[in-house]
């Protein structure tokens, strides 16, 4: 009928957040006392995004990933959670220059680098960065995607509120895309909804088996720096961070999450970007 129900004392309330029912009560339930903040809701591809601001009307669609549902690609999902604040999250799995270091040998390796050039665009309400001229990383992940070679074609985006995209071509049969939705589970854990949706040279019934430990194990790298990061920020009481121009998105994030934070999140911006800058970076 449209209500929710306690399941504790079975007091009932109307998706507006009335309360109508309290068993037992005799008297009137609906009272603004008993009354809830309500929320819009919408449930899209297996997930639930819940509107934050319900004294704004939602604008626009949640986001959607976009190759989910295809059946001509192998999708995976995973739900992890990371020990640090959302901005650090979304900086380690949008930060190229850490892949050689610190996942040596699984995508790049840091003995052996090449120039590529960077693009970085920025909007109201997103960020990328597109490299160009990278050859197939030497990795294991590269090539298990592309054993014969061939041009990356890769982006890296970050959409507000919280969504983090990672893009490979390589070739024309092999596409892999990653996105994460992140959530705060406090004021240091960060809950990441990972959808990762790939096509191969290589069957997908081959590749199934390798694609989600491979993913876990690069995950656990990730998540174990962040939590020596973590410890160290809150040893200290601050975060202070230096940057260089190849840490090409984490101070572009930093900047549309405060920004959003002071004025909320701005509608979905089109046409040409403000921001755009180019330089080259060694891979």
């Amino acid at each position: 009928d449209g209500h929710l129900q306690c399941a504790y004392h079975g007091w009932a309330y109307t998706t507006a957040g009335r309360c109508v029912a309290v068993p037992g009560l005799d008297g009137e339930a609906d009272r603004d006392g008993r009354a809830c903040r309500a929320y819009p809701v919408v449930e899209q591809q297996g997930f639930v995004w819940v509107w934050m601001a319900p004294e704004l009307e939602p604008f626009g669609a949640p986001f959607r990933f976009r190759l989910a549902e295809d059946p001509s690609y192998l999708t995976v999902r995973q739900v992890l959670e990371a020990p640090g604040s959302v901005h650090a999250v979304a900086e380690n799995a949008l930060d190229v220059p850490h892949t050689a270091f610190l996942h040596g040998g699984l995508f790049r390796r840091d003995g052996d680098r090449s120039p590529i050039r960077c693009v970085v665009r920025r909007w109201a309400d997103r960020v990328e960065a597109e490299y160009i001229g990278e050859g197939r990383p030497e990795g294991i992940v590269g090539r298990i995607l592309s054993p014969s070679g061939g041009l990356v074609t890769h982006s890296d985006r970050f959409y507000l509120p919280s969504i983090v995209e990672v893009e490979y071509r390589i070739g024309e049969e092999n596409h892999i895309l990653l996105n994460g939705a992140l959530t705060p589970a406090g004021d240091y854990r960060t809950r990441l909804y990972a959808v990762v949706s790939l096509r191969a040279r290589v069957p997908l019934r081959l590749l199934r088996p390798v694609v989600q430990p491979l993913a876990l194990y690069i995950f656990g790298q990730d998540r174990r720096i962040l939590g020596l990061q973590t410890e160290t920020v809150r040893r200290f009481g601050e975060a202070r961070f230096v940057s260089t121009e190849i840490d090409l998105l984490g101070p572009h994030i930093s900047r549309l999450l405060r920004r959003a934070e002071e004025e909320g999140v701005p509608a979905p911006e089109e046409g040409e970007p403000g921001y755009r800058r180019e330089l080259t970076m060694l891979v």
